[in-house]
């Protein structure tokens, strides 16, 4: 495969997952005020602020907006186009990406990603926002998932595949342990909180189903809502499809099945460093993380682990140097052939 198709299948399965992940944090967000109708601006940003903070993009945000509120927010998160990584801009560069990759993507798969990047671009999507925001961010969220569903049924399991697999579980890992973070001020730095407000547990509920985790965790835990509880769940869960470990480790499985190399080994530092951070995850427990490190500690090392591996995929990969033109062209038609 050429590493520049790899590259945008890889990068159109994150702007997919991305879109998704902001429309469910926006979503709940709108729905968690509700339950504070009485907070006065400055209470109002404390609430959104943190939703800006989570993406990393809080220096951008205050570079285009003064104050931080609800109409401010869900508009750099939503429709602003100068955001890279609103959900606008990311099925844009979805839909671009696609287009460079069309003959790897199904009829299907390219009707649907334009569906949903035409209605985002049209008056009605602005009418549907103004009216019934919830509704505009169900649209999202079932679109994304419909374009997930259809590249799982309708392409072939094979390289292609393999690079849609690791865009989206880096990108939904990375964001469970950005919503999972949105709230750390309400912890200590290291051990776990005996006793919470009726508001923080409000909020740790919206943390679950930002990540539609609440019916999975409730299976488990019941009704009980704890920080200790959400972390452990979100961060350490084998089979929840969106806690990290289990993104992890689906991640580390597409990477070795892109190469052949078996667990326990590896032939590259993308491999090497998917296959650290799964055994970390896997014998790591909640409290450990709670009292060794803190919570907010240890998703900043996590995330800084995130994007290692990610860069090391693009060099394994993606980037490759070569000495003059005649090389890269002689390679790239071997590929071709292949």
């Amino acid at each position: 495969m050429l590493s520049r198709v790899a590259n945008s299948l890889y990068w159109m399965s994150r702007y997919i997952e991305r879109s998704d992940n902001s429309a469910r944090i926006v979503d709940v967000n709108l729905q968690l005020i509700l339950d504070h109708r009485n907070l006065n601006s400055q209470q109002l940003a404390a609430h959104w602020l943190p939703i800006i903070q989570a993406t990393g993009d809080e220096a951008d945000f205050h570079r285009l907006y003064s104050e931080a509120n609800a109409q401010s927010v869900t508009e750099y998160l939503v429709f602003d186009t100068k955001n890279t990584n609103s959900i606008v801009s990311s099925i844009a560069q979805a839909r671009e990406n696609a287009r460079m990759v069309r003959d790897q993507l199904t009829t299907d798969i390219w009707e649907e990603l334009n569906r949903l990047y035409l209605f985002l671009h049209s008056p009605q999507a602005r009418e549907s926002w103004d009216t019934n925001p919830f509704d505009f961010l169900q649209q999202v969220k079932a679109g994304s998932l419909m374009l997930q569903g259809l590249a799982d049924a309708t392409i072939p399991h094979n390289e292609g595949w393999l690079f849609l697999q690791a865009g989206k579980f880096i990108e939904r890992a990375d964001m469970t342990s950005r919503i999972l973070d949105v709230r750390y001020q309400t912890l200590p730095e290291k051990g776990v909180p005996q006793t919470i407000s009726h508001t923080e547990a409000l909020e740790w509920a919206a943390i679950l189903h930002s990540c539609s985790a609440w019916d999975a965790y409730k299976s488990i835990h019941g009704a009980e809502v704890h920080p200790r509880l959400v972390a452990e769940f979100l961060m350490l869960s084998d089979d929840f499809p969106r806690s990290v470990r289990f993104c992890v480790e689906r991640l580390n499985r597409a990477l070795r099945r892109v190469s052949g190399v078996s667990d326990g080994r590896f032939c590259n530092d993308a491999e090497k460093l998917a296959g650290r951070l799964v055994a970390q995850l896997q014998f790591s427990t909640i409290d450990e993380i709670f009292i060794l490190s803190g919570l907010h500690k240890y998703i900043d090392d996590l995330q800084i682990a995130l994007i290692d591996v990610g860069n090391a995929l693009f060099n394994a990969y993606i980037f490759q140097p070569f000495q003059n033109l005649e090389a890269e062209i002689l390679v790239q038609q071997e590929q071709q052939q292949q």
